[in-house]
């Protein structure tokens, strides 16, 4: 029996929203049409919108350049558009769950659970909620599905969780959750198709490499550890994000520097990471076209190299060695370089990369006399969401 209908998944972070429409029949997902607004909040530059049916970057007229504001054209944009009269849901991205771990119609009742936790994430959670309530108002009768980042990690050892702080704290929910988990599930799918139940059931190693960058450790299909903890800013550095840091120089910013706590998390959150270090850009592209005239650019390239480095080295150990390891996200996906500065000197694990296939971008870089298969893997977080969507409704 055919049972078609569309879907409107919405990504939304914290400076951009992706959306995408799908039409799914008989379990198969076909895009119709995709895009972000992006540059949120940017002072410079103003939002633009792109879409895959465009080749030329919109500018759309926005009365101030904030999240909400945003937010409202982009609901408004998408209702207008041919495709929307036939949506019976809408997907949600939600960064962080807490204690949700499976995707979930949103009531009322879910959703005052998510403004009570959006302290834990305050860079990503009051955004998305906005979006689900703006679409609730102009749509009450419409399904809305919330789908969560941290699910993925849900199952992680204790002792991979557990915050070395007092013990009381852990009670309050303080303890590390793991993010980007919405990719981890769509490359754990990927890997399986591609390569076979072997291989997804093996010990590997995912690295999502994008503005925002995370890895995560999986054996036999579950996560084991990850590089981000409480918070999306932890683990390596990201395009503004600082990773992991010092908590000295939490005490000496606020002490010294006087900066109040909202300063200090907007430090860590968009100030730091690649823009940080390198003084002129978060964008990985960029640096790598400034790095040989620019020593702060080159830093900031090795620095991040240095880190992801570091963490496949350490999630070695944890699943006691290495059999796949995946690139994807914007930088994993798109610079050979990168890749290359990572897996250098990894041969110990048996990770070598063969540089022909590196340098273009084939699926599968490493070289035939590698112990560890490598792997470029392009992520779709939308149509994990929409996966999950179907799920739901069925």
């Amino acid at each position: 029996m055919n049972t078609e209908k569309s879907l409107l998944i919405i990504n939304g972070g914290s400076s951009s929203i992706r959306f995408a429409f799908y039409r799914v029949a008989d379990a198969a997902f076909t895009i119709l049409l995709k895009g972000k607004l992006h540059n949120i909040g940017n002072k410079t530059t103003g939002p633009v919108l792109t879409t895959n049916t465009s080749d030329k970057p919109q500018k759309p007229d926005i009365r101030e350049n904030t999240y909400e504001h945003a937010a409202q054209f982009l609901v408004a944009w998408l209702e207008n558009q041919q495709e929307f009269p036939q949506v019976s849901a809408i997907g949600h991205r939600i960064v962080h769950g807490m204690e949700q771990t499976e995707p979930q119609e949103i009531t009322p009742e879910l959703l005052a659970y998510l403004k009570t936790i959006s302290p834990y994430d305050p860079e990503h959670l009051p955004e998305e909620i906005k979006l689900i309530e703006l679409f609730g108002q102009c749509h009450p009768a419409l399904k809305q599905i919330a789908c969560f980042d941290t699910a993925f990690h849900a199952n992680m050892p204790a002792v991979a969780k557990r915050l070395p702080i007092p013990r009381r704290f852990s009670g309050k929910g303080l303890h590390r959750y793991g993010f980007h988990g919405i990719s981890y599930a769509y490359l754990m799918q990927e890997l399986e198709s591609l390569a076979g139940k072997k291989a997804a059931n093996g010990k590997v190693i995912l690295a999502h490499l994008g503005n925002g960058a995370s890895m995560a450790a999986v054996k036999e299909r579950r996560c084991l550890d990850t590089s981000m903890g409480f918070t999306p800013a932890s683990g390596v550095m990201m395009g503004t994000r600082s990773g992991d840091i010092d908590p000295g120089v939490a005490w000496y910013m606020m002490q010294f520097e006087k900066l109040s706590p909202k300063e200090f998390n907007h430090l860590v959150n968009h100030e730091s990471g690649l823009i940080g270090v390198s003084e002129t850009s978060a964008d990985m592209q960029e640096l790598m076209q400034l790095q040989t005239t620019d020593h702060c650019a080159e830093e900031a390239i090795a620095l991040f190299c240095y880190q992801v480095k570091k963490h496949i080295g350490s999630f070695a150990a944890v699943l006691g060695g290495v059999d796949t390891l995946v690139f994807s996200g914007g930088i994993g996906e798109n610079i050979p370089q990168i890749r290359s500065g990572i897996c250098e000197d990894l041969g110990f694990l048996g990770v070598t990369v063969d540089e022909e296939q590196n340098q273009n971008n084939k699926a599968i870089i490493s070289d035939i006399a590698g112990k560890v298969i490598v792997r470029v893997i392009a992520t779709n977080e939308e149509l994990m969401i929409a996966r999950l969507v179907s799920q739901v409704l069925n």
